[in-house]
């Protein structure tokens, strides 16, 4: 691992991959490196403008790669399921999911089913998205997997019982919200869901790895949609001084998202990062204990299916 580039990726001839918000940041560099490799890459976005410009983008840049934008809003049950059915009609099989997308720090909101946002895009779509392309997954080849990218902020916030015991309760409500603690607990969830889907996946003798990985500080367009991160505000000057000096590029900064997703050996419920926790070459990363937990996954997976409608009926606890 030490060093690791995408230049060690393995060949991916063959194989097919789905990358969410693949039309800038990490997730673009992570659909173009695996593109690189040879594997047939569908770049799914919510903006049919900035997917298609995407997929021309990395046509450009890697002659002869096997693209495609596929419209998907995670803030939209509704698109979710459209996605997935799509996705099946036009390919058999799955060997790589990397639910990249995601929004930090906004302020309070709802998706389209009523679910807080930052909950409801960052893990509840991506949840619902797995489950819908289960199917396809285990149609592939031995070795396929399912990357969560998730944060060093899931710190900021705990998934308690209580919130575990009460659907209710986990997708938020305007009362005492803060947008870091939701970014924090829907970067938990992340973590837990990967944990319990890794601890499925064994249990049953699946070939299928689920594995997660973070950026650490990476120069992405994640932070304009911050709260308090737009204009020429005192927390927006700070953000651009960070991505011009202390961020690593988004081509670094896939990089643990590209091992978790491609190099031999990875584990179940692997976590990797930069080295150096905010840069440097992929390497395995500190998560807080409760991301561990075997109770508060089955919790988290059982108040998901409830609150999404997707059942993951073939793979049972």
């Amino acid at each position: 691992m030490p060093g690791w580039s995408a230049t060690q990726i393995p060949d991916q001839s063959g194989r097919t991959a789905v990358v969410t918000g693949a039309n800038s940041g990490i997730g673009l560099a992570a659909a173009r490196e695996l593109a690189r490799r040879g594997a047939a890459v569908t770049l799914a976005c919510r903006s049919a403008a900035r997917g298609r410009a995407a997929v021309n983008r990395l046509r450009t840049e890697v002659p002869g790669a096997e693209v495609e934008f596929a419209e998907l809003d995670l803030a939209d049950l509704g698109s979710v399921r459209e996605f997935a059915q799509a996705y099946g009609r036009r390919r058999p099989t799955l060997d790589l999911l990397v639910n990249n997308a995601g929004v930090m720090a906004l302020p309070y909101g709802r998706t389209a089913d009523g679910f807080e946002t930052q909950f409801g895009v960052n893990h509840l779509g991506h949840f619902a998205l797995t489950g819908l392309l289960l199917p396809r997954l285990r149609a592939a080849a031995p070795g396929a997997r399912i990357v969560n990218v998730s944060s060093g902020f899931h710190v900021l916030g705990r998934l308690g019982p209580e919130e575990l015991a009460d659907p209710a309760r986990l997708v938020g409500g305007a009362d005492g919200y803060h947008r870091w603690t939701a970014y924090g607990r829907s970067k938990t969830a992340n973590l837990l869901f990967t944990h319990e889907l890794g601890r499925r996946f064994a249990a049953a003798g699946s070939t299928i790895t689920a594995a997660a990985a973070h950026p650490g500080y990476a120069s992405t367009n994640l932070h304009a949609g911050a709260s308090g991160m737009e204009g020429r505000t005192l927390g927006s000057r700070a953000m651009a001084f960070g991505n011009s000096v202390l961020a690593q590029p988004a081509a670094s900064g896939a990089l643990p998202t590209l091992y978790a997703a491609t190099a031999p050996g990875v584990e179940q419920n692997a976590f990797l990062g930069p080295r150096l926790g905010w840069r440097g070459a992929p390497a395995p990363s500190w998560r807080a204990k409760w991301t561990l937990d075997d109770k508060s996954g089955e919790r988290l997976w059982a108040a998901s299916e409830k609150l999404t409608g997707v059942s993951y009926a073939s793979l049972p606890r």
